[in-house]
């Protein structure tokens, strides 16, 4: 949730051209980690749950990669905050598939 507030506060300065473009974009993947979680928690096996933890991943990979486009084409001065959220939301994501794949292999 934190990566989500750190990216909408981030692309509000972003041209108006972009309103349409690569900042809906931007905040489209930052929104589906979280919501790719609270979706993959909800449901009724840690297998579905392993899948959207990997929906998250790619999103999170897609929001690292706008980000970098975005320095790079100077509408982003300092993504260093929130590549750095990425990163750990990143961390924390695979961690938790770790966990189910340690968990898989144990059963399997």
């Amino acid at each position: 949730m934190n990566l989500v507030e750190v990216v909408y506060r981030k692309t509000e300065g972003f041209p108006t051209r972009e309103v349409y473009g690569l900042t809906a974009q931007i905040r489209r993947a930052a929104i589906s980690v979280p919501l790719n979680i609270a979706e993959g928690a909800a449901r009724n096996s840690s297998r579905e749950f392993f899948q959207y933890l990997g929906i998250a991943t790619g999103s999170l990979a897609e929001l690292e990669t706008q980000l970098e486009i975005s320095m790079r084409l100077g509408y982003l001065s300092d993504g260093a905050e929130a590549v750095k959220h990425v990163h750990r939301v990143g961390r924390l994501v695979n961690a938790l598939r770790n966990v189910f794949k340690r968990r898989t292999a144990r059963d399997g």
